[in-house]
């Protein structure tokens, strides 16, 4: 008998056009801090500028921080949060992708409770005290297609001082509004699309596989992956394809039960901040699906992922690896190297020993317990 928890406070609007419906919700602040990435879409393509006319008719006032890095650290979330104590904002809105929403969620609660964030992070370095207060509200605005960051109360953020990317959350971190509207997807470039849409499709397949998983997350896990392996090919190849930019979007986030593929990757990104999230994902997948294949350690949960991909009469774990192989080529991330990355041989020998230090997935929910020899032989086997 499965027994389990589902907790969904956020208010979605999804779809085409829904950001102009923002100013018809009731605003949880008067004055809000907009947080973007450093990067220049968000002006270039008009969406900064639609968002501050959403929330001008809505009466709220507003300030820019536009500084969140594609991995974003410590020294992100306490310049921005300094920035809204400072000028008295009562509520954050997050527009961006992944990135943005995970800093925008600890900015929250950097902006109500006192010290550094570092004092609450629950990594190997990290101070592991409780919040005193809950996080002051969030309105996330997305515009990728599938993290899931903006349904969530998750998020990953980067120590470059400790050399520690790990979680941070809290259940109070869930974003009070989201709006996931796929006209603010279209201008992300096809390599990106790919990134993005290949770490929801891994959030799912290690919900899947993960031992602690249940009815209602499967339920989620197994829609997601259908509907990834569907569209991401068609948004990657087309990215003015709003149906599948549309698709891309819903699921991924709503129930996640990651594994340790998700830590042995912030292991990775610890060391080089520059490494994108999905692309780290990607790089070890084939290795890390492979090991529970070989041993026969999650048939049925990979023959359920592979059937949601189209495979017809899977017969064993294999059939996913393989389907899972078409995919990221499908995305023009087959060749996808550790080494370009600056990644060396002999820094993997040290990762292992990092994997219990830092927070991704739940390393005692895979379907065998891995050793730091079968983490080391994964990342040695998958380096190119």
């Amino acid at each position: 008998m499965y027994s389990f928890q589902f907790f969904m406070p956020t208010k979605i609007l999804f779809g085409a056009g829904q950001l102009k419906n923002l100013h018809k919700e009731q605003m949880p602040g008067k004055k809000a801090l907009i947080v973007t990435s450093n990067g220049q879409s968000t002006k270039k393509y008009g969406y900064l500028a639609a968002v501050e006319a959403e929330l001008e008719k809505a009466g709220v006032a507003h300030i820019l921080f536009d500084g969140i890095r594609p991995n974003p650290t410590r020294d992100n979330v306490m310049d921005a949060s300094r920035k809204a104590r400072e000028n008295d904002c009562d509520f954050v809105v997050a527009l961006g992708g992944g990135s943005v929403m995970d800093a925008s969620k600890c900015i929250d609660m950097m902006m109500v409770n006192d010290g550094d964030l570092w004092d609450y992070a629950f990594s190997a370095k990290g101070g592991h005290k409780p919040f005193e207060h809950r996080s002051a509200p969030l309105v996330a605005i997305t515009t990728s297609a599938g993290t899931g960051s903006e349904v969530d109360m998750f998020s990953v953020i980067s120590n470059d001082e400790v050399k520690e990317k790990t979680g941070v959350f809290d259940i109070s971190m869930f974003p009070v509004i989201s709006v996931v509207d796929s006209d603010l997807m279209m201008s992300v470039p096809p390599k990106f699309t790919a990134y993005q849409g290949m770490d929801a499709f891994f959030h799912a397949a290690e919900s899947v596989i993960n031992t602690k998983e249940h009815l209602m997350g499967e339920m989620f896990a197994l829609k997601a992956i259908e509907l990834i392996a569907r569209n991401l090919p068609v948004a990657y190849k087309d990215g003015s394809n709003k149906e599948a930019r549309a698709n891309m979007a819903p699921l991924a986030g709503f129930y996640m039960l990651c594994t340790s593929q998700h830590t042995m990757e912030h292991v990775m990104g610890s060391y080089h901040s520059d490494l994108a999230h999905g692309a780290g994902l990607i790089m070890i997948s084939h290795e890390y699906f492979d090991f529970f294949a070989e041993r026969k350690a999650a048939e049925e949960p990979m023959k359920k992922m592979a059937r949601a991909m189209g495979v017809e009469n899977p017969r064993s774990g294999k059939d996913f690896i393989a389907a899972l192989d078409v995919l990221i080529e499908s995305v023009g991330c087959k060749d996808l190297k550790m080494s370009d990355e600056g990644i060396t041989k002999e820094e993997i020998k040290t990762w292992p020993s990092r994997i219990r230090e830092v927070l991704g997935g739940d390393i005692t929910a895979d379907p065998l317990p891995l050793s730091d020899e079968d983490y080391l032989d994964i990342y040695e086997r998958s380096f190119k």
